[in-house]
């Protein structure tokens, strides 16, 4: 067990408090910080951090000897750690996306691959071959947009703004009230002309303000609300519209939310423990500056409705809760340990730990490793028999491995 030093990510919507004060370093901080990566990803590796001081990437460590460092998961994934653990902090909302399927990362990838855009160019949508199904649980109280809604409660919605303007987008999708009648939508909304796009989203803002502003039941107040928040973050982009036809989740403090494959979805605000296929394959859909292919987007989006439920902890027998996914590559569990609480077994490795509160020592074999808030550790699969404990008070962490727990 060693030492893992995050790798911090810093983009214009993240925050300037959360990691700062997550991680006891002084606030505001000098840039907004949105991630903290605990993982082996080529783009930006943790560091295992040794008795001695010197720091060794995760990535480099685990290509070094994958049969020590993974076990038996090396030949599964190829020798490469299959997920990548974050913390995530939203101050303003991340653009609209969606994640490929591994067979639509893998065909994305050789063919972009072969018309040889950079994989630092701009305009390139696959980084890498792999899929990335993720995981995002609640530190802190968390709203995102994820999912297509019924198509007839989004009808509702838009009847509701009253607005002129909507009634032929309304009709539309209430004559085809299915993922076809979604898809007509999104696409026609997406793909707006900029003059069209000019008249219509300004009348439906003034729609929202009429509708939050009058008495009766407000119903679609939040999805109202955030139309609002997202135009003044994005203003004329049509991603607005399209996140009228979006669930909008807020998950409290330990709660959770998977995305699949194909899923449109947007994290508007809040602080999460996020975890995923190692994967940094993102196509978008708006309410972004950056590159969007539309095309391609369409070849991934699952136009399906859906009701995503949150996901609740469940108790895993081990004095830990685990999140319950699909995924293969990874599995999390969440252990709270009270003030003065023995100590609990971890799981063998490989895998990591993450610290979300207080301060958790480690046991292996006479040794042992403090883990502080915004910190972590990594399990080697040749690390056994380790035990935790929190350290002067109560303490929370997270632990994640390969999903071969699930």
């Amino acid at each position: 067990m060693h030492e893992l030093v995050g790798a911090l990510r810093t983009y214009a919507w993240g925050s300037r408090t959360a990691l700062a004060q997550l991680c006891g370093r002084p606030v505001p901080s000098a840039h907004p910080e949105a991630e903290l990566w605990f993982g082996a990803h080529p783009a930006d590796p943790a560091h295992v951090r040794g008795l001695d001081g010197v720091t060794t990437s995760l990535l480099e460590l685990v290509a070094g000897d994958p049969d020590r460092e993974l076990g038996a998961a090396a030949p599964a994934f190829d020798g490469k750690l299959p997920f990548l653990l974050k913390i995530l902090a939203a101050e303003e909302p991340l653009s609209l996306q969606a994640h490929p399927s591994a067979a639509q990362a893998r065909s994305g990838f050789e063919q972009e691959n072969r018309a040889k855009v950079p994989l630092d160019s701009p305009m390139r949508n696959y980084r890498d071959d792999n899929h990335k199904p993720e995981l995002v649980v609640a530190l802190e109280r968390f709203e995102a947009l994820a999912g297509f809604r019924d198509p007839r409660r989004t009808v509702e919605l838009l009847r509701a703004l009253q607005v002129p303007q909507l009634g032929w987008y309304a009709d539309l999708l209430a004559a085809q009230p299915d993922s076809a009648g979604l898809r007509t939508l999104f696409t026609t909304w997406i793909t707006l002309p900029h003059g069209v796009l000019s008249a219509l989203l300004p009348a439906v803002l003034d729609g929202c303000v009429r509708y939050l502003s009058g008495k009766g039941s407000r119903e679609f107040a939040a999805e109202a609300r955030t139309a609002l928040e997202l135009a003044e973050a994005y203003p004329g982009d049509a991603g607005v519209l399209a996140a009228l036809l979006l669930n909008r989740l807020t998950l409290e403090p330990g709660q959770g939310l998977f995305l699949a494959a194909g899923n449109l979805h947007a994290y508007l605000r809040g602080l999460g423990v996020e975890i995923m296929a190692n994967s940094d394959n993102v196509l978008r859909g708006g309410l972004t500056p950056k590159h969007v292919d539309v095309p391609e987007l369409l070849r991934v989006l699952d136009f399906e409705p859906i009701d995503l439920p949150v996901i609740l902890p469940e108790p895993a027998g081990d004095g830990s809760v685990r999140y319950r996914t699909p995924a293969p590559e990874f599995a999390l569990h969440r252990f709270d340990l009270a003030a003065g609480s023995g100590q609990v077994p971890l799981h063998d490795g490989p895998g990591i730990v993450l610290c979300t509160s207080g301060v958790v020592r480690l046991l292996r074999d006479g040794a042992e490793l403090l883990v502080t808030r915004g910190g972590g550790a990594w399990i080697s699969a040749a690390d056994s028999a380790i035990r935790a404990q929190a350290v002067d008070g109560p303490a929370q962490f997270f632990c994640a491995c390969v999903g071969r727990t699930n």
